[in-house]
């Protein structure tokens, strides 16, 4: 249980720097708009595992956690990159 509320809590903080960073990306330069959009396809990625992880079975969905997890910490790279650069 303590996993699952970690990852909560880790995609929360996710949509939340996302959210800030979209509203960012207006004023950005075109080559971060590129890490941008391969960020996002990322983000759609993580965000159907996790959609299928709540249907598949329980040993499955931890095959499927982990990949996440693995995504969602991509993403988060991903995210600080931009962000320092945004500065």
């Amino acid at each position: 249980m303590r996993a699952e509320t970690h990852s909560q809590e880790l995609i929360q903080r996710l949509r939340t720097e996302r959210d800030e960073l979209r509203v960012r990306m207006h004023l950005a330069r075109a080559e971060l708009k590129d890490e941008w959009q391969d960020t996002e396809k990322k983000w759609e990625r993580l965000e159907q595992r996790l959609a299928d992880a709540g249907t598949e079975a329980r040993a499955a969905s931890r095959d499927v956690g982990a990949a996440a997890g693995s995504l969602a910490g991509e993403i988060a790279r991903a995210y600080r990159r931009i962000r320092d650069r945004l500065h």
